[in-house]
C-alpha cells in the first residue's frame, strides 16, 4: 500500500508542478498587462537585434529604429523607409503586431499561447522572472521567452524557433505616464511631403 501511494504521488507530482507554474506565469503576465494598460503612455528604449525606441499606448505604437519608422493607430500601420522615402500602409497581421508591441502579446496570450513560469533570474543586474509562451496551434508563431522585472516591467523578449534565437529585444529604458496624444500614432504626411504612399490595405 505504501509503495502504491509513493508511485501515485510520483506520477502526479509533475502535473501539480505544471499547474503551479502556469498559475504563476498568468499572475506575472496579468500584472505586466495591467502596468501597460493603466498608463497614459510608455516610452521604451531597446537594443539587441535592433536598436531604437518605442512609444506605446495600449495597442497603439510608434516605432523608430533609425532606418524605419512605423505608426499603428489600432487599425492602420504606416511604415516609412528613409532610404527610399516610401510609406507602406497596411492592416498588420497578429504576427507582425506581436513582433513589435508587447501589449499585443500580453492581451492575447491566454487565447494563443500556453505559458509556463521558468523561474526567477537576474538580467543586467535587475531581478525578475522568466516566462515562456508557446503557440497553441501547430505551425503557429515562434516561442517567445519573456523576461519581466519584479516591478512588472518587461526587460526583454526573445523570439525562438526550433531552439534557435530569431531575434531579441533588450529594453534598456522604461518610462511610464508619458501623456502621449493619439496623433503620435498616425503618419503625418505634412512632415514627409516627398514620401511615396503605397497603400496595401
Amino acid at each position: 500500500m505504501k509503495k502504491l501511494l509513493i508511485t501515485l504521488m510520483t506520477a502526479l507530482l509533475p502535473f501539480g508542478l505544471h499547474a503551479q507554474s502556469d498559475a504563476k506565469a498568468a499572475e506575472v503576465l496579468d500584472k505586466v498587462l495591467t502596468e501597460l494598460t493603466n498608463t497614459n503612455g510608455i516610452r521604451l528604449e531597446f537594443g539587441g537585434t535592433e536598436t531604437g525606441f518605442l512609444l506605446l499606448k495600449g495597442e497603439k505604437f510608434y516605432l523608430n529604429n533609425g532606418s524605419i519608422q512605423s505608426w499603428f493607430d489600432g487599425k492602420n500601420q504606416w511604415s516609412y523607409v528613409a532610404d527610399t522615402e516610401e510609406v507602406n500602409i497596411s492592416h498588420p497581421t497578429s504576427e507582425e503586431l506581436q513582433s513589435i508591441n508587447p501589449y499585443y502579446i500580453l492581451n492575447n496570450y491566454k487565447n494563443e499561447y500556453t505559458y509556463q513560469y521558468k523561474g526567477s533570474l537576474t538580467r543586467n543586474g535587475i531581478k525578475g522572472h522568466e516566462i515562456v509562451l508557446a503557440p497553441k496551434q501547430a505551425g503557429g508563431q515562434e516561442v517567445i521567452r519573456f523576461f519581466i522585472s519584479k516591478s512588472n516591467q518587461p526587460l526583454a523578449l526573445r523570439f525562438e524557433k526550433n531552439g534557435q534565437t530569431l531575434s531579441e529585444i533588450n529594453i534598456t529604458s522604461y518610462q511610464g505616464n508619458q501623456q502621449l496624444k493619439d496623433e503620435i500614432f498616425r503618419f503625418n504626411r505634412s512632415l514627409y511631403p516627398n514620401a511615396e504612399i503605397i497603400d496595401m490595405r
